[in-house]
Parts: C-alpha cells; sequence; structure tokens
C-alpha cells in the first residue's frame, strides 16, 4: 500500500460525503477504483459524479485507462499528487434550500437551461454554471443566485462529460474561459470546451411532438439522420429569405 503524507490521509479520512468516502476508502484499500467498481460493486449509475465528488471536497485525483474484467476499455481513479490537495473544501459543494430551487425554477418558468425542456422541480437539479472544481475557491462566485442553473439529469450528465475533458478543466482552471463556454453562458457563449462549436438544443413536448414525428418520418424516406434533415431544413430557409 502506497504511504501518504498525514496531511493528506488526515483530509481524506474526514471526508463525510457518501459517495466521496467510498471512492476514497476504496483507494486506499486496493491503490485504485474504476468504473466497473463504482457501478456493479456500489450501484452508481454515473461514475463520474463520485470522483467529481472528491475533487470537489479537496482530494486530488488522476483518471487513467485500465480493462474491465470482459477486457473493456474502462476509465480508473487513483490519487493525485498529495501537495494538491485543497484543504478549504472538505465539505465539498453546497446543498440547497428548497427556496432557492423554487426561485431558479419560477426565473426559467420550469425549463431546463441548457435543452429548454419543461419538467417538475423535483426533476431537476440545481448546477454552478462554473464548475465547483474551477470556481469554488472564488470569492466573487457561488454568491448570486445568478451563478446557478437548473438543468435536467441528462443535460447535467452531458456537461460534467464535457467539462471534465475540457483542457480548460485539466489544466489553466480560467474562469473567464467558462464564462464564455456554453455549459456556463447557454444564453451567450463563443465556444464550447474551447472548440469553435455552435449547439442548439430543441424539445418537442406535448402537442409538438407529431410535428417531431413528421420531421423523423420525413428524414428516414430520405435517408437522412434527423439532426442533418432538421438543420437543412433550416438553411434552405435561410437561403430563401436572401
Amino acid at each position: 500500500m502506497k504511504i501518504y503524507p498525514k496531511k493528506f490521509v488526515k483530509l481524506a479520512k474526514s471526508i463525510t460525503n457518501k459517495r466521496a468516502k467510498i471512492v476514497i476508502d476504496h483507494i486506499f484499500k486496493n491503490g485504485f477504483i474504476t468504473t466497473e467498481d463504482l457501478e456493479k460493486t456500489y450501484g452508481y449509475n454515473h461514475p463520474p459524479r463520485a470522483a467529481r465528488d472528491v475533487r470537489e471536497a479537496g482530494i486530488p485525483l488522476e483518471t487513467f485507462k485500465t480493462k474491465s474484467k470482459d477486457g473493456r476499455s474502462i476509465a480508473a481513479y487513483k490519487f493525485g499528487d498529495p501537495d494538491k490537495i485543497q484543504e478549504n473544501r472538505s465539505e465539498g459543494r453546497q446543498t440547497f434550500s428548497k427556496e432557492f430551487k423554487k426561485i431558479l425554477y419560477q426565473k426559467n418558468n420550469g425549463h431546463c437551461y441548457i435543452c429548454n425542456g419543461v419538467f417538475e422541480s423535483r426533476y431537476l437539479q440545481v448546477d454552478h454554471r462554473i464548475p465547483y472544481e474551477i470556481s469554488g475557491d472564488d470569492e466573487d462566485f457561488q454568491k448570486s443566485i445568478d451563478d446557478y442553473m437548473l438543468l435536467c439529469a441528462s443535460c447535467n450528465r452531458a456537461k460534467s462529460w464535457s467539462c471534465e475533458h475540457c483542457e480548460n478543466w485539466k489544466d489553466s482552471k480560467d474562469i473567464a474561459i467558462c464564462l464564455k463556454c456554453y455549459w456556463g453562458r447557454p444564453e451567450n457563449y463563443d465556444h464550447i470546451t474551447l472548440e469553435k462549436i455552435r449547439r442548439l438544443e430543441l424539445t418537442w413536448q406535448g402537442s409538438e411532438v407529431k410535428f417531431f414525428e413528421l420531421l423523423k418520418e420525413e428524414s428516414e424516406k430520405g435517408e437522412i439522420k434527423l439532426p442533418d434533415y432538421i438543420k437543412n431544413l433550416l438553411i434552405k430557409h435561410i437561403e430563401s429569405k436572401k
């Protein structure tokens, strides 16, 4: 078993967040933990979320590739440089009151801030516009309600994956970059994880679903993927207005 500095062990052992504690204890015992361990042994369907809890609590983690029991390539996590612990984060991300969530819900009329789908409040999750991993120690953030948004579970998972694979997350952790990213400001952005990409989320609900089905049928007739079919329709419409 690897020997870690007492300061590092003390902080790691003080973490009370359930998911983070499971990851930490498993790594202390086995040297690392895989996404397969998190899913099959501990029942977590979104392993990166558990790893993120550890990072948000101030414990550095490194991600690497390994093999699953059936030979697939999967992700695994081990402790990073002990000197990079962030002691003032041991409590991890804060919890939010029902009133705080209610204000966010009313502010965006029950819509997910990313996909614009309408959901009951219980299906939406409070999310930091700027990932806590990047802005958690900055006194200018996490104070205003405008620093947060509500996301459906699907968009929250997509944002987590995208942010954690961004070079800004891995390296410079520049808040200004996040403020110009789609995942931080979907209403006004100039890049998506540093790539010059533009993204449009469309959701059909209620009486709109019938139009979605018609579009899907037409795309299948032309053997064109639905997103490409809709994109072509929009381009043709714009060009016809010129």
